[in-house]
């Protein structure tokens, strides 16, 4: 039977930095919207699974496979993966990444069920110039990921709650990333809330995280890099927009860890990685696993589950 943790990490409205920090105090002090009344919608379940990074090395692909077979017998309407399918395609030569790809969407079928997809950092191709790849280059950046998946940003609609799907993504002039949404997203992403009727129930996912703390408790600001990689950098910008409608919840990947963060009463719910420790055990405290996520009366419950894997090399970071 698969091991069930509650939320690691509870925080309430952390983000990372002061700059962040002073973004959503200023949003706080904007008069709030009064919502809607919430309309009504059907009790589902469905499964949240982030961050496999699949490669034929370290046993991952054999780790991926048990846990989206335990998956497949969870009670669920369909699932949603949180992104960075593949480990990596960012740096690696056109050959590899395609492998890769192979790879993942071959293990996946196992699921039997429908499978909504997100873009993560690692599922870009050719972006490090490590890679050899140029932008002219075939399925260079997120067009690997579009030729296998589809559009890297959309939504859906389920049972009375409507999904947004959303590309945290942001290709940087220096041939890395960073967490952001990008103009012309924030402008579909408008639109779409506003074509919801009032009270409407809203599921966002997110690979990087919009908001969390992890910076707080990981050592990543003992590390500097030249981008944030970390969050989304405008966070505060879709938190706003958010807030103004019945979002239940918004689902995050990418830190590797099982925690929860409430802000402006909007739980953003990051949920551990199917690889753990990208394969090497358990990380921050939280093992390898997903998510089950029930929806009933306007409101999100999460358990996270773990499925047996043992690691060639564990040890918690």
């Amino acid at each position: 039977m698969a091991r069930r943790f509650l939320p690691q990490i509870t925080r309430r409205a952390v983000l990372s930095g002061p700059a962040a920090l002073g973004a959503l105090a200023t949003i706080g002090a904007r008069a709030a919207t009064p919502l809607a009344a919430p309309r009504p919608h059907a009790p589902f379940r469905f499964a949240f699974v982030t961050d496999a990074h699949i490669e034929p090395e370290l046993n991952a692909a054999a780790g991926t496979r048990m846990c989206f077979r335990r998956v497949a017998h969870e009670t669920a309407d369909f699932v949603i993966q949180g992104g960075d399918h593949v480990f990596d395609a960012l740096g690696v030569n056109h050959d590899r990444a395609q492998s890769l790809m192979d790879l993942y969407t071959m293990t996946e079928q196992v699921i039997g069920k429908k499978v909504h997809h997100t873009i993560g950092n690692h599922d870009l191709y050719g972006i490090y110039t490590k890679s050899g790849a140029t932008p002219g280059d075939l399925q260079y950046g997120k067009a690997y990921y579009r030729d296998h998946f589809g559009p890297t940003y959309y939504s859906f609609d389920h049972k009375g709650v409507h999904f947004i799907t959303l590309d945290s993504i942001g290709v940087t002039a220096d041939r890395s990333y960073e967490g952001r949404i990008d103009a012309d997203q924030i402008a579909w992403l408008t639109r779409d809330l506003e074509r919801q009727p009032a009270g409407t129930p809203i599921i966002v996912t997110s690979h990087i995280p919009l908001v969390t703390g992890f910076a707080c408790y990981s050592g990543v600001l003992e590390k500097p890099t030249p981008h944030n990689n970390l969050s989304v950098v405008n966070a505060a910008e879709i938190v706003h927009l958010l807030r103004g409608y019945n979002v239940l919840a918004v689902l995050q990947g990418h830190t590797h860890v099982n925690e929860v963060v409430t802000c402006f009463g909007i739980p953003f719910i990051t949920g551990g990685a199917v690889s753990g420790n990208w394969w090497k055990g358990v990380h921050l405290g939280t093992p390898e696993g997903y998510t089950m996520v029930s929806v009933a009366d306007n409101r999100v419950t999460t358990e996270y589950r773990t499925y047996g894997f043992r690691s060639v090399d564990p040890h918690d970071t």
